[in-house]
């Protein structure tokens, strides 16, 4: 038997941007991707603590170290710059090795989003 668990999290990052005119996606800095064993491409859940919205998308790598969290077409409309998001990657595992598996969690500055 398989069950999906939380392979990656990103705890309490501020959005920096939100372009409405991009084709879809969220960009996050490549420095958060890489501590959060996050790939190009990789679907991810995004939860807005301000607001309660909830919803999936892709993403693209942003600068290193520029603490960017940029949510990409329609995705812009369920945020506002300065909410507050957690970012969750799940995977599918066989149950006994869902019991040992330790997920990635980041917890970056809130102030600025990078891991100081």
């Amino acid at each position: 038997m398989q069950i999906e668990v939380v392979k990656s999290k990103i705890h309490r990052v501020k959005v920096t941007g939100a372009d409405l005119n991009y084709v879809g996606s969220i960009t996050i800095d490549e420095d958060l991707m890489d501590a959060a064993n996050f790939i190009r491409g990789e679907k991810v859940q995004i939860v807005n603590n301000n607001n309660g919205e909830r919803l999936e998308t892709y993403i693209i790598p942003g600068p290193r170290k520029s603490g960017e969290i940029t949510l990409n077409g329609a995705a812009a409309r369920k945020v506002a710059v300065g909410d507050i998001l957690i970012l969750i990657s799940y995977t599918w595992m066989d149950i006994e090795d869902a019991k040992k598996f330790n997920p990635s969690l980041v917890f970056p500055n809130e102030a600025n989003n990078l891991l100081t």
